[in-house]
């Protein structure tokens, strides 16, 4: 067992030890935060040295137990190595938050192949491999795992083809490890996430594979990172199998299962009178 120090002997996660990949910024990093809160120790997880870096300090800061690994999650050896920092730290591993992600901005007819493959890459293997390298640890202490995925591999969305393909397949690969693993005890959920407030320096990835900023969405329609964080934190704490965010996301769910034609017809409708959603 750990020392996790004055900040992290006492919450809903005391004693427990959490990798969240994709945690050197954003919802992974706020995510984190919040399982150090309740008392988790983590181990942070990025490509970005120096975010990573600053990330990892300012939770020490605030008197957190974290350690910290540069990974591309696309990359199986480096996940066994993210896994090891843990163990080594920690001493075990009870949670498993595969956040991290490429997305994209470019319509599927002028992706060049090898960006397709990228984000798709990003998307599954970037929750496959982690979770491969984890499974060992997970079984022994009956730990969790979350994948986070996203509102638009409910239904697809116009130029996020890969993106959406590939947060629909960790949905049905959560649901496919619930049978093959239920005697094992691990939780296995997915959260869909919605539109979301991001960092300014976030991007995603235009059809030739250059980095862009993300399409426009109106401010009202984002949640905060914090609160989509709590909602993350929240969906662990219960062992939920899945969490759909915002009630534009529940609204999805809806039309998608009862009125796929009418779903079809407002996303087709909004490609004609609001392009810069997509674009």
């Amino acid at each position: 067992m750990f020392d996790a120090g004055p900040a992290g002997r006492s919450g809903l996660f005391a004693g427990k030890v959490a990798i969240v990949t994709g945690s050197e910024s954003g919802i992974g990093r706020e995510t984190a935060r919040l399982l150090c809160a309740n008392g988790a120790a983590v181990v942070l997880n990025g490509r970005n040295a120096e975010r990573l870096g600053q990330t990892r300090a300012a939770l020490e800061a605030a008197g957190f137990a974290v350690a910290s690994y540069v990974a591309d999650v696309t990359d199986y050896a480096a996940c066994e190595q993210l896994v090891n920092t843990a163990i080594d730290a920690f001493g075990r591993l009870d949670i498993l938050v595969t956040n991290a992600s490429i997305s994209q901005r470019a319509y599927f007819a002028d992706m060049q192949p090898e960006v397709f493959k990228q984000v798709m890459d990003s998307n599954v293997y970037g929750s496959v491999f982690p979770l491969k390298a984890a499974l060992p640890h997970l079984i022994k202490w009956r730990g969790s795992v979350t994948f986070i995925s996203s509102i638009s591999a409910l239904n697809g969305m116009p130029s996020g083809s890969a993106y959406c393909a590939g947060k629909a397949a960790v949905a049905n690969l959560a649901h496919t490890l619930r049978l093959e693993l239920a005697g094992t005890g691990v939780h296995f959920g997915v959260v869909h996430i919605g539109f979301t407030q991001n960092d300014p320096e976030k991007r995603v990835l235009a059809a030739d594979g250059q980095p862009v900023p993300i399409a426009h969405r109106p401010p009202r329609w984002q949640k905060t990172q914090a609160e989509v964080a709590a909602i993350i934190v929240r969906h662990i704490r219960r062992r939920r199998q899945r969490t759909v965010i915002s009630a534009l996301g529940q609204l999805i769910v809806l039309v998608h299962t009862y009125f796929p034609r009418l779903g079809d017809w407002v996303v087709l409708t909004t490609i004609r009178r609001m392009r810069h959603f997509y674009e």
